[in-house]
């Protein structure tokens, strides 16, 4: 199954909960694709130890994961 999640927020907890359901849906076999509109387009802004947005981001693009921006 194709499934595309549009992510439209900068708030760094739902960026890593999206990428964290992307990663997810990858490893069950399923094609992901992320779209980033508005303020989602800095996917890595705020990045942190808590929310670690380059590792997800990383993870979900060599698992051939889509980003679009």
């Amino acid at each position: 199954m194709n499934v595309l999640l549009i992510l439209s927020s900068n708030e760094p907890e739902i960026k890593w909960n999206a990428l964290r359901f992307g990663n997810l849906l990858l490893e069950s076999g399923e094609e992901v694709t992320i779209f980033l509109n508005g303020a989602g387009v800095d996917l890595c802004q705020g990045d942190s130890p808590a929310f670690p947005l380059k590792e997800l981001s990383k993870l979900f693009t060599l698992s051939e994961g889509a980003l679009f921006g």
